[in-house]
């Protein structure tokens, strides 16, 4: 055979191999509103920087319903390529070959790309759209899966490692985004689910369908499962393109800086009007957050899981840093159970990859109640309070208004190793809030006064003179200073150029015991 027959060859494989299951079924899978999973690629990586590997592998399953039929790549597209030109690794699943199902060799073509990824110390990204495990392989379609749950797990904080969520994930599926740092879906297409409807009903005579037990707005706010729903996969394949720009390739690295023109001196008249007269009144703490960053630009995470916290990726005066901030527009900025743990998982993730971290304080505490009790509030809360605690990044705080009782030190507090605590000059910080305290420190006076209401207004507002006040806080060094609220962006920018070179690190040991 010449050579030019040889290449006529090769073109004509790798022309069967970009076929994926078929025209036939690409076409069925466009009408479902889904890409194929080279486009998906194509849209998520830089033009034209997508490599292949193993575009030839070919299942090794029993002819079991498979009717001797081979496909080349076997049901998942690997290789690498760049996102704004920096080193990616990117897999995706095919549903139009045998449903995207794992396979032997399908879960090796995976596992070769994670061992690149952690060799080679750059991000990993998966396009996941399969229905599980290859029923014809039996356990050794579940041995891949169990491989690439060992590498995931063992490249936890060394690389970033996403999910996108394209398609139906079920069983084993959802395993390893489970374990990923960040977990996209798309509405109306894609499902994650240990087990489906028709087992659900089988099992729990419970009648629903596959939307309502794991549709993108179930995991995104409610499991708090996925960190992002979108409405399209380019949409949600073009905001991973976004976070890109703020992480690092790997552990070792800092973030990338911003390229923001945006005056580093810059100070914003908007923010003496955010926090209202009242300490009761609520307001949107992204206001704050994008009077400061640079040029506005929020990547919130997580936005609709734990409303009562917001956690995100900003740049502030070209320093990529996480926002962890308490939201006083919803159920007055307090910790629960879902608020702790989306801020404490928040924290480690910016800890694992050197982000530096800024925390927008007002917290009146932890949410009272039954069910918090019994529900582990106390485990659940002590995980954000170990997360700062434990993390050796940059870390300042400005506290804006209230700072009450163990949430203020759970919030980064000087006490827990906050390298700049700042606070504005309607910071109260106190044990508890000042109702609450009169009521418990004045109860029998308050009683017999003629006009009660009259003296719990009297006695809270002197409270609020003598204790809750961030001046007490700053004459024992637990506030590094008090700030005028239009100098913030300024102020933190100082700070975190101040931290560029900190060094910090925790006991030798084999990892911690976080209140799981």
């Amino acid at each position: 055979m010449s050579m030019t027959e040889k290449l006529a060859r090769l073109a004509e494989k790798r022309r069967q191999s970009e076929l994926g299951g078929g025209e036939a079924r690409m076409a069925a899978q466009r009408e479902r509103g889904k890409l194929t999973a080279r486009e998906r690629i194509d849209l998520l990586l830089d033009e034209g920087s997508f490599v292949e590997l193993d575009r030839f592998v070919t299942h090794r399953s029993r002819d079991f319903g498979l009717d001797g039929k081979q496909f080349l790549g076997d049901g998942v597209v690997t290789g690498y390529g760049t996102i704004h030109g920096r080193l990616i690794y990117v897999f995706s699943q095919d549903f139009t070959v045998l449903g995207g199902s794992l396979s032997e060799t399908h879960a090796e073509k995976i596992v070769k790309l994670q061992d690149l990824a952690l060799k080679n110390g750059a991000p990993l990204i998966g396009l996941n759209d399969s229905g599980g495990a290859r029923i014809q392989e039996g356990v050794v379609s579940l041995g891949g899966y169990a491989d690439i749950f060992l590498r995931n797990t063992l490249a936890s904080g060394v690389i970033p490692q996403i999910s996108v969520i394209l398609g139906p994930c079920a069983g084993g599926a959802v395993y390893s985004p489970a374990i990923t740092d960040f977990v996209y879906m798309v509405r109306g297409t894609s499902y994650m689910f240990v087990t489906g409807p028709n087992v659900v009903k089988t099992v729990t005579h419970e009648d629903i369908d596959m939307e309502g037990l794991g549709g993108a707005d179930v995991h995104a706010s409610r499991s708090g499962v996925a960190h992002f729903a979108h409405d399209s996969e380019p949409e949600s394949l073009a905001a991973v393109r976004e976070m890109m720009a703020y992480l690092p390739q790997n552990n070792t690295e800092v973030p990338p800086a911003g390229s923001s023109a945006d005056p580093h001196d810059r100070c914003d008249e908007s923010l003496l009007e955010v926090v209202p007269d009242n300490p009761n009144k609520p307001y949107d703490m992204r206001d704050v957050v994008r009077a400061v960053v640079d040029d506005g630009d929020f990547f919130e995470v997580h936005a609709d899981f734990a409303a009562n916290i917001l956690v995100g990726f900003a740049h502030l005066g070209q320093h990529a840093v996480g926002i962890v901030a308490n939201q006083p527009a919803v159920l007055a900025g307090v910790l629960d159970i879902d608020s702790s743990d989306k801020g404490a998982r928040f924290v480690r993730f910016c800890d694992a990859f050197n982000i530096p971290l800024v925390v927008l304080e007002d917290v009146p505490g932890f949410l009272p109640g039954v069910a918090q009790e019994h529900g582990g509030i106390i485990r659940h809360g002590a995980k954000l309070l170990y997360a700062f605690a434990e993390a050796t990044v940059p870390k300042v705080t400005l506290i804006t208004r209230k700072a009450y009782g163990g949430a203020y030190d759970v919030m980064n507090s000087k006490h827990i190793r906050g390298d700049l605590n700042l606070a504005w000059p309607s910071a109260e910080i106190a044990v508890m809030g000042p109702k609450g305290a009169v009521e418990i420190l004045f109860r029998k006076e308050i009683a017999a006064s003629d006009d009660p209401q009259a003296a719990t207004d009297a006695r809270i507002e002197e409270y609020r003179e003598t204790l809750a006040h961030p001046y007490i806080a700053a004459a024992r060094g637990f506030v590094d200073d008090v700030i005028d609220p239009r100098e913030t962006r300024p102020r933190l920018i100082s700070a975190l150029d101040m931290l560029r070179n900190k060094r910090d690190e925790n006991p030798v040991r084999k990892h911690g015991n976080i209140p799981l």
